[in-house]
């Protein structure tokens, strides 16, 4: 989608911007899946951030809206919770001059085009750490309701990540909460790994 929509849609309160974390994203911090050092990647006001900050996690949002950025900023401020939140491009996180050990993505995937696609495997490879964990809830081509971001299949995601330096792990049925609709949409929740880096000399087993 152009970002003048992205940015137009602040204006007001956007459809994805639900005052609390995506149920998913708490499920997996509450299980454990979630380490280290986490980057939101276009975190928009910043509820995920804020509620892994709150779980002792470091953690960093970035959008490219800076008024999202903004409530973000002023909801850490009056949670008392310590997130770096920063305008910038996901597209370009080395920018951020910085590795995390989990990512995750609350529908930014499915706002990409195919060109654009490849280009944010490029850019999660630059801050992702080798073992770390990248987790992406995007809108499903099982989502039949009108409205909404492009729909994205599961063959979609595993050809982006079906490279060497990527394992994908699994593909769940998941919902995304909005105020499109009660419930949430039908989405998909991927967990993909960053590969080990290889000691010099091994090969890879087969």
């Amino acid at each position: 989608m152009p970002s003048s929509h992205f940015t137009a849609a602040y204006e007001g309160t956007p459809p994805w911007d639900i005052g609390r974390p995506q149920a998913e994203f708490v499920r997996l911090a509450e299980a454990g899946e979630i380490r280290g050092a986490v980057l939101d990647a276009g975190c928009g006001t910043g509820e995920n951030a804020l509620f892994l900050a709150s779980r002792g996690h470091e953690a960093v949002g970035i959008d490219f809206v800076p008024a999202a950025i903004e409530r973000a900023r002023i909801k850490a401020h009056e949670r008392g919770l310590a997130v770096d939140f920063r305008v910038g491009d996901a597209l370009r996180l080395a920018d951020l001059g910085r590795s995390f050990d989990t990512v995750v993505d609350s529908g930014l995937f499915h706002t990409f085009d195919d060109d654009e696609r490849t280009a944010w495997a490029a850019s999660l490879a630059a801050v992702l750490r080798p073992g770390g964990r990248y987790f992406m809830l995007c809108f499903s081509e099982r989502e039949k309701g009108e409205g909404g971001p492009r729909r994205v299949t599961q063959a979609e995601i595993r050809a982006t990540f079906g490279g060497s330096g990527w394992q994908v792990v699994s593909i769940d049925p998941a919902r995304l909460n909005s105020h499109l609709g009660s419930g949430g949409r039908r989405a998909w929740l991927a967990k993909i790994e960053r590969a080990e880096e290889r000691a010099s000399g091994e090969s890879p087993r087969g």
